[in-house]
């Protein structure tokens, strides 16, 4: 077949045979179709999920399935309100999510720009060392933390030894200590500082400035992309913690919203209604968090690879 590309003759530009123009719209068409398809199977999980939790308890299973419940109703959410403390727990999980937020930010961005910016002996092997450590999977860490815990000295009755008491088991302080700087964090932050020149660094030094004072009032600033996408990271990974703060906290008062979502199973049955209605109340935080940080986070992404 011929391809040759000849001239417009109207518009004197080279016109591109059809077999190319129609092969490039279907390559098109096939992958947004292939997308959509893609987008559906991901969505419909959550759809029902939110349709289950506005239907009556009988059209649940009702045989066939049924999309759209004959009614809307607000019985399971008033009955995941009623059957256990859910506005507890979902305070002591935004308290938890929002103080690892914090402490994240503050030491993973401090710990990024010392390996970014600072020149000291064993930084790179310092850092090889974190980056090792993520390789670690938590649950392999996670009797070491519970003894470390369990036996910090003079805290939760323990003595000088770490004996006689509790530690910092069914404390808060157990849950925000042991991940209060994630080694993906120092990473994160690391990588975006490696973007920032160094001139402001050395013309702050003439100028007088203290190390900290050049990290917290000359770089610290310009990385609020950065620190928006790390924000809404550890606030997920916070927010849906639920295997870790079930082994510390003991404490009723003191249960996340993840471990109140398990109240609604019981004697091998579940109670499906009220437990999408929590489900769907528990990630309302996560989607309003993303929503308002959703312009810093695509440039946080753009940004934190781009230099190693």
């Amino acid at each position: 077949m011929d391809t040759t590309i000849e001239p417009n003759a109207g518009t004197g530009r080279l016109s591109k045979p059809p077999g190319v123009v129609f092969g490039k719209v279907a390559a098109a068409a096939l992958f947004y179709i292939v997308a959509i398809l893609i987008a559906a199977a991901m969505f419909l999980p959550f759809f029902w999920s939110l349709i289950t939790s506005f239907k009556p308890s009988d059209e649940i299973f009702s045989v066939p399935l049924r999309w759209l419940p004959s009614h809307f109703t607000l019985e399971h959410y008033i009955k995941a309100f009623t059957t256990v403390s859910f506005g507890l727990y979902f305070k002591n999980s935004v308290i938890l999510a929002v103080a690892g937020v914090i402490a994240n930010l503050f030491f993973g961005s401090l710990a990024g720009y010392a390996f970014a910016k600072l020149s000291f002996r064993g930084n790179m092997p310092i850092f090889r060392t974190l980056l090792a450590a993520m390789m670690i999977p938590g649950i392999v860490t996670m009797i070491p933390s519970f003894y470390v815990l369990r036996h910090f000295p003079l805290l939760g009755g323990n003595d000088l030894f770490g004996s006689g008491g509790m530690g910092l088991l069914n404390s808060f302080w157990g849950i925000i200590l042991p991940g209060a700087s994630g080694t993906f964090a120092v990473f994160f932050m690391r990588q975006f500082f490696l973007t920032l020149p160094s001139d402001m660094m050395e013309v702050a030094r003439i100028e007088g400035c203290g190390e900290f004072r050049i990290f917290w009032n000359i770089y610290l600033p310009l990385t609020k992309p950065a620190l928006a996408t790390l924000s809404i990271f550890t606030f997920q990974a916070g927010w849906n913690s639920f295997l870790w703060p079930m082994i510390v906290l003991n404490d009723p008062d003191k249960a996340t919203i993840q471990m109140g979502l398990q109240a609604f199973s019981y004697n091998n049955q579940t109670d499906y209604g009220p437990m999408m209605a929590g489900a769907l109340i528990a990630i309302l935080p996560i989607l309003v968090l993303f929503l308002l940080l959703q312009k810093y986070f695509v440039q946080g992404i753009a940004f934190s690879g781009i230099k190693g």
